[in-house]
């Protein structure tokens, strides 16, 4: 179990996080649910280690998080199949081309990010963090540039990996097609209505 105890975030002269508490299950897929701007992605990024609250504790945070940004963050001068490479060990790089056929780009392994759509981008990034996936994945809207039946997809093959999820999206569609754990939230500063 993750839990935040009292954590607060100030970002300038706004209030993200406000004596905020929550348990968060490391065994299942929980998503959150509201509004852009209401603290749902500084929570990723927090679980994640690169924002660091004010004040407050968090306790059994994930050791080996694997986060998927809002944006694909994908290295432009490395091939889809080297984006998947970077984050596996020397001796499973040939694990890249598994993960790109899970997601319906096999053929397009040698192209680079300039080369591909949107969603090919978004499919790559999540095959990038599905790879690297150890104890916990964090996942900023995974599905972004997505159609509907790429989304179910999606959605089966993160299932399939069998890892608990922290997952922020805008979307009760997807959050059904996931099975997860529902958290509505609302904010700034961060509140969540169904804890």
């Amino acid at each position: 179990m993750i839990s935040f105890q009292t954590v607060s975030l100030r970002y300038g002269d706004k209030q993200v996080l406000d004596q905020f508490t929550l348990d968060i299950p490391t065994d299942q897929i929980t998503c959150l649910h509201g509004p852009s701007g209401s603290g749902k992605t500084t929570l990723l990024r927090i679980l994640a280690g690169l924002v660091t609250p004010d004040s407050g504790t968090i306790t059994g945070r994930p050791q080996k998080p694997a986060m998927l940004f809002q944006e694909d963050r994908l290295l432009p001068h490395f091939t889809a199949a080297e984006n998947i490479a970077a984050v596996l060990p020397k001796s499973q790089a040939a694990e890249a081309r598994i993960w790109l056929d899970r997601v319906g780009l096999a053929q397009d392994a040698a192209l680079h990010p300039g080369e591909l759509s949107g969603g090919m981008c978004r499919r790559v990034a999540l095959a990038r963090a599905l790879a690297y996936g150890r104890d916990f994945l964090l996942l900023d809207e995974p599905f972004t540039g997505l159609d509907m039946a790429l989304t179910e997809q999606m959605a089966a093959l993160i299932r399939k990996t069998g890892l608990p999820a922290l997952v922020v999206t805008h979307s009760l569609a997807e959050i059904e097609l996931l099975g997860g754990r529902l958290l509505a939230v609302d904010g700034p500063p961060l509140r969540v209505s169904n804890a």
